[in-house]
């Protein structure tokens, strides 16, 4: 059938690119040499379906075979007669711009913005498009910083490091191991690119350490009405603490000077609990380790448990018990079973996330089938208890699978000193919803928590310096790139969403800006202004906003919509 054609081409394809390492989820190589010469041309000069740039795919931007057009010191303002379109790496979302630059330095990118702003054209400020809604996207005019992505300074004494906005979080941590430095704490992936890390609201895990805008000392902005300026916790402290998780709409971030601390290794270790233990011990957890992250998975007695700590707190030795084979094989198991015709050798190359992919494209909506994914998930943690170490930056990443739909929120939870259990209530009274409405929920369902933000934009922000907060995800896989599976899981998954809204709302909590998807009805509309209204400062943002961006170009249909 075409279905197992594409099941087979799949396997093959991951087993190529595993042969050649890590399989990369998102490519985004810059696609113009610095020091080349300008070799830009608008799109009557160029052939059609060519331009001077390849097409990114799979997680940057994703250029469909249009081109992609820079600013140069020739051409202020490039014009295209096809528009480009762009998909964020899920492709769950997708744009047609008709205007993409990518300026080499910050001179380039205030003529563009002038002339963006002179003509009142849009000029939305774009990352490598990592972000699971569209955030990012305009159809008038993005501006992408990846270019501009050199390590400007390390102050060794200070540990500090200053940066241009578009260095991936990746390559400033390689710059920073040469002086012996890290950064505090990471978010899940490295590909984004600082300036989108910090502006929307990004975090790692660990209740002692804050979301990634409060590693920032001070920034630069780039913004229409006041050229560049800078700001920090003593110049314009105000617009520093909304600046630091802006969204891209106070201004371009263009520099950034970032709070390191020493290098140091960690120890992971990784056990499974039933949801009863979780409850039992969960504050012990929380007060004890330096980062602790929950994996909740539905229709299991099982919730992965990952803790970790420096070097020296517990035990070091590295150890597991069970090899990967041994891990893989009940997932490997039930694939062959739902699917006789493949072979041991196809399924062998195929990591878990992988294997569960493709589990979970036969019948991603049949309840009991994710039931038993799930159960092979369960099996597959509980044969990966062990123990590693290594250093921070190469621990505190992880794989968050495919392709997929994802909600995430934070939400208070009480101070450290006396967590108050909403955490691990939320995700109860989710469960629940899950098992009264038979939702075909995949896991995981994941729990990190950080201390609270500065930043007041940031869905932990707190005046509060004790106060804590989770943050807890919801998700749904997109296996395979069939346009029926796709939009059927789609609209399940937001009926899955829309199900826990009252959970939301009991618990006060904030969805993610990265994962707030737009209001499709006049009273989602409302809801979601008036929701952002009670948490947050939106006169004030909205104000400095007018101030720096009185035509509003740097926003999109999505902020003009939750701030209107």
């Amino acid at each position: 059938s075409n279905t197992n054609m594409a099941l087979r081409a799949a396997i093959a394809s991951a087993a190529a690119k595993r042969s050649h390492g890590v399989i990369r989820r998102f490519l985004s190589a810059k696609t113009k040499t610095k020091n080349q010469p300008h070799a830009e041309k608008t799109a009557t000069e160029a052939p059609k379906g060519k331009g001077t740039a390849n097409a990114m795919v799979a997680g940057g931007l994703l250029a469909s075979c249009l081109g992609l057009y820079y600013y140069s010191k020739e051409a202020v303002h490039v014009e295209q007669e096809d528009m480009q379109l762009l998909s964020n790496w899920s492709g769950t979302h997708q744009v047609k711009t008709d205007r993409m630059f990518e300026p080499e330095n910050q001179d380039e990118l205030l003529k563009i913005l002038q002339e963006a702003h002179e003509r009142g054209r849009k000029l939305r400020p774009a990352g490598n498009g990592l972000s699971p809604n569209a955030l990012s996207f305009c159809t008038d005019g993005m501006v992408r910083m990846t270019m501009m992505d050199k390590v400007l300074h390390v102050d060794k004494k200070k540990k500090q490091v200053t940066v241009q906005a578009g260095i991936t979080v990746q390559a400033l941590l390689d710059e920073l191991n040469k002086y012996g430095l890290t950064l505090e704490n990471l978010a899940s992936i490295r590909e984004q690119q600082v300036g989108g890390w910090i502006q929307a609201g990004c975090h790692g895990t660990g209740a002692t350490f804050p979301p990634v805008e409060d590693q920032i000392v001070s920034m630069k902005l780039a913004t229409p009405a006041k050229g560049v300026i800078e700001v920090s916790a003593s110049k314009d402290p105000e617009l520093f603490s909304l600046a630091k998780c802006g969204l891209g709409s106070l201004g371009i971030v263009t520099e950034a000077t970032i709070q390191a601390v020493p290098a140091h290794k960690l120890v992971e270790k990784t056990i499974t609990a039933t949801p009863s233990e979780v409850e039992e011990n969960h504050t012990m957890w929380l007060k004890e380790n330096k980062h602790l992250r929950y994996m909740w998975i539905p229709y299991t007695d099982t919730v992965v448990v990952v803790t970790c700590n420096p070097v020296g707190w517990f035990r070091t030795k590295e150890y597991q018990k069970f090899d990967e084979d041994e891990k893989l094989a009940p997932a490997r198991q039930l694939l062959i079973e739902c699917k006789p015709e493949l072979t041991q050798a196809e399924v062998e190359p195929l990591s878990f996330t992988e294997l569960r992919d493709h589990l979970l494209a036969i019948d991603p909506l049949n309840t009991e089938h994710v039931m038993k994914v799930n159960q092979v998930e369960a099996e597959y943690w509980k044969k990966s208890e062990g123990v590693r170490v290594d250093w921070s930056d190469k621990i505190l990443g992880f794989d968050c699978g495919g392709a997929q739909w994802v909600s995430e929120v934070a939400l208070p939870t009480g101070q450290l000193a006396s967590p108050d259990m909403s955490d691990v209530q939320y995700v109860k009274e989710v469960y629940n919803i899950i098992e009264a409405n038979h939702i075909p929920a995949p896991a995981p369902i994941e729990q990190r928590w950080t201390a609270r933000s500065t930043a007041q934009m940031s869905p932990a922000y707190s005046s509060n310096s004790e106060d804590i907060f989770s943050w807890v995800g919801i998700i749904m896989y997109l296996p395979s790139e069939d346009p029926a599976q796709r939009e059927a899981i789609t609209k399940r998954f937001f009926q899955y969403f829309r199900m826990t809204d009252v959970v939301r709302k009991k618990f006060n909590a904030q969805e993610h800006w990265a994962k707030i998807e737009m209001p499709t009805t006049i009273g989602e509309t409302v809801q979601a202004q008036e929701q952002l209204r009670a948490r947050y400062p939106v006169e004030l943002f909205n104000a400095k906003r007018n101030e720096l961006d009185p035509g509003h170009i740097l926003s999109n249909h999505l902020i003009e919509t939750l701030f209107k």
